[in-house]
C-alpha cells in the first residue's frame, strides 16, 4: 500500500489526514454463514454484490471493536456486513461491504460519514467484564437491542495484519477504502459465544439472517492495530 501523505480537509475544525494510523484497539471478529438472498436485500443501491461463498450463502461479519488510541476518538463501534465486491467485478475482487456500523461518539460518527461513506450512527454502545466474560451491548431507550457476550481470554498474543477494501457509497457513489488491520489470533469457541436480539431494526435484520445462532468462528485480539489509507470513487 502506499503511504504518501495527504490532507482530505476539516472535521469540527480536526485536520483529516491520511495514511489514518489506530495504534491500539481491542476487537473480537465473528463469521456466520448466512443467506445470500436475504444479506443481498441489506445492502442499498445495486453498485455491490454480496459474494456466494457456496450453496446459495454469505459471510456475514460482526466486528465489536473498542478503539483505545485512535486519532478520531477513545470510541466503540459495532461492525455489522459482508464479503462483498462491486457488481460484476472478477472473483477474485474480495472486500467487505459494512451496512450498519453503531458508534459512540459524535466526531468518528460525523467523520466516518463525511469521509468515508461509512454509514456510522450514534447509539448506546457498552463494553463489559464480569464474570469472566467480556459482553458488548447496543441499548435503545434503556433496553439491549443486540448483545454479544464471550469468555474473557488473553487477546495480548500474535496478530495477523490483513489487508482488504471497505465499500461504501459517499455522497450517491460507489467509493472504496483500502485499510490493513490487526485481527486477533485469539480463537473462542463458538458454542461458548451468547447472542441476544431484542427489539428494534438491527435486531430485526440480524434475525432475518437466522440470527442468534453460534457463528462459524470466533477472533479475539487486544493491543491490535490499523492504517486506512484514503479512500477512492469506484465511478467516475
Amino acid at each position: 500500500m502506499s503511504t504518501d501523505t495527504s490532507t482530505w480537509g476539516e472535521i469540527q475544525g480536526q485536520t483529516i489526514t491520511f495514511p489514518m494510523v489506530v495504534p491500539d484497539l481491542d476487537a473480537a471478529t465473528l463469521m456466520f454463514t448466512v443467506p445470500l438472498a436475504a444479506a443481498q436485500r441489506l445492502l442499498p443501491g445495486s453498485d455491490f454484490e454480496v459474494i456466494d461463498i457456496g450453496g446459495e450463502s454469505a459471510q456475514l461479519v460482526i466486528a465489536l471493536v473498542d478503539y483505545i488510541d485512535n486519532p478520531w476518538g477513545d470510541y466503540l463501534e459495532i461492525n455489522l456486513g459482508f464479503l462483498a465486491r462491486p457488481a460484476g467485478a472478477p472473483d477474485d475482487v474480495v472486500g467487505s461491504f459494512i451496512y450498519r456500523m453503531p458508534v459512540d461518539q459524535e466526531f468518528t460518527c460525523e467523520a466516518g460519514n463525511k469521509v468515508m461513506g461509512f454509514p456510522k450512527t450514534v447509539e448506546d454502545l457498552s463494553r463489559t467484564e464480569a464474570g469472566g466474560r467480556t459482553t458488548f451491548a447496543m441499548a435503545v431507550d434503556g433496553e439491549i437491542e443486540l448483545s454479544v457476550s464471550f469468555p474473557t481470554v488473553d487477546g495480548s498474543g500474535e496478530r495477523a495484519p490483513v489487508e482488504s477494501i471497505s465499500y461504501s457509497y459517499l455522497d450517491g457513489r460507489p467509493f472504496a477504502t483500502p485499510l490493513t488491520l490487526d485481527l486477533g489470533t485469539a480463537v473462542i469457541d463458538p458454542a461458548d459465544v451468547a447472542i441476544t436480539l431484542g427489539s428494534g431494526v438491527v435486531a430485526d435484520e440480524l434475525r432475518s439472517l437466522g440470527l442468534p445462532k453460534a457463528p462459524d468462528m470466533v477472533a479475539w485480539g487486544t493491543g491490535l492495530s490499523g492504517t486506512f489509507l484514503e479512500g477512492r470513487p469506484l465511478t467516475p
